[in-house]
């Protein structure tokens, strides 16, 4: 019999097992590995000693990068809870509990992010300082601190207190029992068991997208006046439906209550595009409400965030850890939109009061209404509250840490809060509520959400179920607000047309197509112009790997309808969508007779251009395109030229070019692929220069019109994730004494170590290009190049000492600046002819490494590391 077991568990997840020695390992961990798991029979109930318990993986190998088409690779905050909770690992007298800690094994890079954001999501803000600077009163925030403290059992721990991690680089590891592990490539590993051997490849192909581990059929959803759609009554256990959650829709437009796993496969079920969305509202933090976020990313425009300040900032925070971007970066996504505690907040007429819940991390619930016939109707959205009976227990006694009576009955205050519908958290337990408090609540309908339980005859006394899908309508409509939204994408799509002219097209049909059904056929003629109201249409081209997902906004056989040529793709139903059906002759002479004619077509081949490559194939609107397409001019280089992007995004679209540093190749970039981000997008100096390798045409696309484009910016993220990761972790390239980053360099604040990696490698191109004798200008180049990137370090890590109040600065500063006058030095020594010493070179960079990272940095970042800061 074999002693290493592989087993593939769902999409870019597997689980390899060696049972003789007792080593379960969960091999990637996106959202919902844990139910897919429950799916494959590999977590299962069991007991011993008389005690039930959960079976299931005891250590978690990460993705060697954080993003795969779009979406989080490593998400390992609910499989450490099952490992310590429901298998009992960390639970005092538990048979489970045997005095192994879990283990997180992957490249340092990928274990500290999860560490941090692990740390953040099972407490949020970790301190009395953090919950004030969100605006809360020092005695509330007294409140909220013990509050915080009674959940976590009288103490804050860092997940480093209860996991051991294993980290991985170029040679193998020793697992348990002898089983090994070594890293062949970029997320490729191999284990090896007496000869035995396994393989696990945790790369997505393209296009493809982590799966669901529940199927949720097609459903076809009004949009009217006041109502709530249920597509979450699960919690984060329940492998057969989503996460408790909610779509509210008011006067037409479409707003989600928190952002779950799988929230786009749940949006496709209800036939909701992602443009369609106008904001999210968000109760907390933790993963089961928090993972799908970045789906709403995948948008043509910044989606509306509505929460709290208190909420934001422990999502920010945790974010920012997940990704190793700064907190500020929350806003480039997302249109922020805070709320006031306790208060009517109006949005457009929809008021929503947000009320504080007791929760390990920080949670508001919401409540919305709207004026009506005898007075309002509301929705109450309780997500992750937690009984009186625990609330109760955490009150203060004599001597003893707790909350006050006060604040024990403003919460209980709040729970009794009606409303013509109220959907409640009965999960149970330390953390979550239970029906009974709810038995004599006056509210019109009571809905039971957020457990995997079924419900008990008693708590079906209580309160209602919803299916997936469901809608409950609070005020009824009287208006089609589909046509009002048809209208709106003409204007924005033609805002110079007349609004008579606007209304010849707006007389054409509104049609519904059902899911999976083709609307547009590539090969065949056009008949008909379809101009996308509601649903996702999935887009294809034969012989093309790039395929992609439109929403509301997007015009689909516009071009090849005008000029009578055959569909140049294929348009399929992805969901149920409604679709304003323009015949090619009225769309064609509405055209000519409005003078679009040339603007249509003369942005033809750059929209089409864009609509093909892989960065802007989803989600953008024709509106959109258009945008980018007007100002993309098209350079032209020769063979062996250097290519300057200007500040611009370059997308390549005929020829070759070599993406190089140090004069060494590490990307060759086709049609469609593209360069310049890191300056253009994310602020950053450059790191790589560009080489035509062979005669080049490149479109550039103005920063400012991509940065406004969250699904292009956030692809961009992924895409330069992985080329940082190549530059720091391949081996193969030659280097200077000490240039390759290595584990023991990092300071445990992941902006931070991201900057050094980036001084290391521009260290190393400087001291490649005079160890080798290239000429002045490249070798001048390169070392403007370090003096650009430290003086942008050095600038980022003063804010950061300064915000957070960090030691003596002024002796940081000054330390900056010696460095930075040594280089000046060496620059000016080598402009008036002297030679560049590359022994000189490895002497600064040991002393950047050696004697700044290793000793001034590490003392700073220690006191961010005591303040939450990772």
């Amino acid at each position: 019999m074999a002693r290493l077991r592989k087993v593939h568990v769902t999409t870019g997840v597997a689980w390899v097992e060696a049972p003789d020695v007792g080593l379960q390992v969960l091999c990637g961990c996106p959202a919902d590995a844990v139910k897919h798991l429950m799916r494959r029979g590999l977590i299962v109930q069991t007991e011993r000693d008389g005690v039930a318990f959960e079976t299931g993986p005891n250590a978690i190998l990460l993705s060697d990068v954080m993003l795969q088409n779009g979406g989080f690779c490593n998400l390992a905050e609910f499989p450490v809870l099952q490992m310590l909770y429901r298998q009992g690992a960390i639970l005092p007298g538990h048979p489970n509990n045997r005095g192994e800690k879990p283990v997180l094994i992957g490249l340092r890079e990928q274990v500290e992010s999860q560490l941090h954001y692990i740390y953040r999501g099972n407490y949020g803000l970790v301190s009395r300082e953090e919950i004030i600077s969100t605006g809360i009163a020092p005695d509330l925030a007294d409140e909220m601190m013990a509050m915080k403290l009674k959940f976590a059992f009288g103490k804050i721990r860092h997940p480093r207190e209860l996991l051991d991690t294993i980290l991985l680089d170029g040679y193998p590891v020793t697992l348990k029992g002898g089983v090994t592990l070594r890293r062949l490539g970029l997320n490729i590993f191999e284990f090896q068991l007496d000869g035995e051997s396994v393989t696990v490849d945790l790369n997505l192909p393209a296009g493809v997208s982590y799966a669901p581990p529940y199927t949720l059929g097609a459903h076809r959803v009004d949009r009217g006046y006041f109502s709530v759609i249920h597509s979450g009554e699960g919690d984060g256990w329940d492998p057969d439906r989503p996460t408790m959650a909610s779509v509210l829709i008011f006067q037409g437009r479409i707003y989600l209550i928190d952002a779950g796993p799988n929230v786009q496969h749940s949006l496709t079920a209800l036939g909701i595009g992602i443009n369609e969305i106008e904001g999210v509202f968000h109760t907390h933090c933790h993963d089961d409400h928090f993972a799908g976020l970045t789906s709403l990313l995948r948008a043509d425009r910044r989606i509306k965030y509505y929460a709290t300040p208190l909420v934001r900032s422990s999502v920010m925070k945790k974010l920012s850890a997940l990704l190793s971007v700064e907190e500020d970066s929350f806003a480039d996504y997302f249109d922020v939109q805070d709320l006031v505690f306790d208060h009517w907040n109006d949005i457009n007429g929809l008021e929503v009061m947000p009320l504080f819940s007791p929760h390990p991390v920080e949670t508001n619930l919401f409540v919305f209404r709207s004026l009506w016939e005898e007075g309002y109707r509301s929705y109450a959205h309780f997500a992750d509250i937690v009984s009186l009976d625990v609330l109760g227990g955490m009150r203060r006694k004599p001597g003893e840490n707790g909350i006050s009576q006060w604040f024990y009955e403003k919460i209980a205050a709040d729970y009794a809060m009606p409303a013509e519908i109220k959907k409640l958290d009965i999960g149970g337990g330390l953390i979550h509520g239970k029906a009974e408090d709810f038995r004599n609540d006056p509210s019109g309908k009571i809905i039971l959400t957020h457990t995997a339980k079924p419900l008990s005859v008693s708590e079906k006394e209580i309160g209602s179920g919803a299916p997936f899908g469901m809608v409950d309508e609070i005020i009824p409509g009287n208006h089609d607000y589909v046509w009002r939204n048809a209208y709106d994408w003409l204007r924005t799509y033609f805002p110079d047309t007349a609004h008579h002219e606007l209304r010849v097209l707006l007389n054409s049909p509104l049609v519904a197509v059902n899911a999976e059904s083709i609307l547009v056929r590539e090969g065949e003629p056009v008949t008909s112009v379809y101009l996308v109201i509601t649903g996702t249409v999935e887009m294809f081209e034969a012989g093309s790997p790039v395929n992609g997902l439109l929403s509301a906004g997007a015009m689909l056989g516009e071009v090849a309808g005008i000029d009578g040529s055959p569909a140049r793709k294929t348009y399929r139903a992805a969901s149920f969508v409604q679709a304003l059906k323009m015949s090619v002759g009225l769309y064609r002479e509405f055209i000519k007779r409005n003078g679009l004619m040339s603007d249509v077509m003369a942005l033809d081949e750059r929209r089409n251009f864009l609509r093909s490559t892989w960065l802007c194939a989803e989600a953008l609107t024709e509106t959109s395109l258009n945008r980018l397409a007007k100002d993309m001019p098209l350079l032209t280089f020769d063979a062996g030229k250097y290519v300057d992007p200007l500040g611009c995004l370059a997308l390549v679209k005929n020829g070759a070019a070599e993406l190089t540093i140090g004069g060494e190749v590490v990307e060759t970039l086709g049609p469609g692929n593209f360069f310049g981000e890191e300056g253009a997008i994310f602020s950053n100096p450059a790191i790589f220069r560009v080489r035509a390798a062979t005669p080049l045409e490149v479109y550039l696309t103005a920063a400012s019109v991509v940065r406004d484009v969250p699904v292009m910016r956030w692809k961009l993220m992924e895409s330069h994730e992985r080329r940082m990761h190549a530059c720091v972790t391949d081996g193969s390239r030659k280097e200077s004494p000490g240039s390759r980053w290595r584990d023991e360099y990092s300071v445990n604040i992941q902006r931070i170590d991201t900057h050094h990696k980036n001084l290391l490698i521009r260290a190393n191109t400087l001291y490649m290009a005079a160890s080798q004798g290239r000429v002045h200008h490249e070798i001048l180049e390169s070392l403007g190049f370090l003096v650009d990137y430290a003086r942008f370090h050095f600038r980022e890590e003063e804010q950061l000492m300064e915000r957070y109040g960090c030691g003596d600065i002024e002796t940081h500063r000054h330390k900056h600046r010696r460095l930075l006058e040594q280089v000046f030095e060496m620059q000016r020594r080598f402009e008036e002819g002297g030679s560049m010493n590359d022994k000189e070179i490895a002497s600064l960079l040991r002393d950047w490494v050696l004697g700044h990272v290793l000793t001034e940095d590490r003392h700073f970042a220690q006191v961010l590391n005591e303040r939450g800061i990772y």
